[in-house]
């Protein structure tokens, strides 16, 4: 999530706003590449339980192809993943095949945020749904799933955008 006017640091925290397994967590948010051993130092002497990587949007769009970029987030997600962190990557929805193939949801605390661009979601009007799909007819899910949108909108799972106001630049 881009926090407003922490467009200039590579470092903030935070507790966990979002509904993930992690809410509430004290948190270190991690804005595009940065050295493992300075995020471990970071998270450690800010008494963070949980990495939030890809933060303000800056995972970039990568294609399985991409190994080299690939390699590099992947490097840097499993060192905090090592040292007994859990580890969020906020990633786009069309990143979900080199997610697959780099192995970092084989690790217990490893947690996707997959994120999925719906501008005015609230006037798509009661009978949207939501089909989760796969690339092709039966490549690689057993079939689809259709939720429709105005149930998954439970006040439960929403976080209010004042909510993030609370995070500390580093």
């Amino acid at each position: 999530m881009n926090r407003s006017g922490f467009n200039n640091t590579q470092f903030f925290v935070g507790n966990e706003v979002e509904h993930t397994p992690v809410h509430g967590h004290r948190t270190l948010f991690v804005v595009g590449l940065a050295d493992s051993y300075d995020i471990e130092k970071q998270a450690n002497e800010n008494k963070c339980t949980h990495i939030y990587f890809g933060a303000n949007q800056s995972f970039p769009i990568v294609h399985s192809n991409d190994a080299a970029t690939w390699n590099m987030w992947e490097t840097m997600i499993k060192a905090a993943l090592r040292a007994k962190f859990w580890c969020t990557l906020d990633l786009d929805v069309s990143c979900i095949e080199g997610l697959h193939e780099s192995g970092l949801t084989e690790f217990h605390r490893f947690i996707p945020m997959i994120s999925v661009k719906l501008p005015y979601l609230q006037l798509l009007g009661y009978n949207a749904t939501i089909k989760l799909d796969d690339t092709d007819f039966d490549h690689s899910n057993p079939g689809v799933w259709c939720h429709r949108l105005h149930q998954l909108l439970n006040p439960d799972r929403f976080t209010s955008w004042s909510e993030y106001e609370s995070d500390s630049q580093l």
